[in-house]
This record gives structure tokens, sequence and C-alpha cells, in this order.
């Protein structure tokens, strides 16, 4: 038996299929990127940065890399001078920003 399933008087629950997404989501500014890149799509790189002023370059950088290789974010650059980056939410990216909006609520509440 995986270390992540549980085993109770009668039902067994395996939460395995989390431990990708918790992975994930649990790394420093992800949730923050989802939330901004779902407010404000198509958003540039910029515009990230100027919501989440204490996040380095290169660490949202990575995050968005890992957002787009999840399929959580896509990320169009267009040929121009000066280059442009614009990062939109995908479906499921859509439906996790929306699954998210109540622990946003339930975390202000609490402050």
């Amino acid at each position: 038996m995986a270390q992540d399933c549980t085993f109770t008087e009668g039902s067994f629950t395996c939460f395995c299929p989390l431990t990708g997404v918790v992975d994930l989501l649990g790394r420093k500014y992800t949730m923050q990127i989802v939330c901004v890149v779902g407010a404000h799509e198509p958003v540039r790189f910029g515009d990230i940065e100027a919501h989440l002023p204490t996040a380095s370059t290169s660490t949202l950088s990575s995050r968005l890399e890992e957002l787009a290789e999840a399929g959580i974010v896509t990320r169009e650059q267009y040929d121009e001078i000066p280059p442009r980056v614009e990062y939109e939410l995908t479906e499921d990216g859509r439906e996790l920003c929306g699954r998210l909006e109540p622990l946003l609520e339930w975390a202000a509440a609490r402050q």
C-alpha cells in the first residue's frame, strides 16, 4: 500500500492522485500566479511581476514554465521587437482557478 493511501474501518481512500498537484501548487507563488493570470489574461510577464513584487524574476520564470508543462497556462511568444510573451490559462487552468477561489475566500476571512 502506498504511503499516501489510508485504510479506515471498511473504507479505503487513496490520495495518491493529489501528490503531483500538491507538489506543483505548493511551490512558492504558484497559486498566486494562477490567480493573476486568470484575472488579467492574456497577461505579460512584466504585469505578473508587478502583481507579485516580492517574487524574483527567476522564480516567476520557473513557475510559469512548470505551469506550462503541467498544462495549466499557455505561453504565446510573438516575433516582435521588443519580444512580447503573453500567458493565458488553459481550460484546466481556468477550472483550477475557479476551485482556488473558495480557498482564497477562506484565507481572506482568517486574516
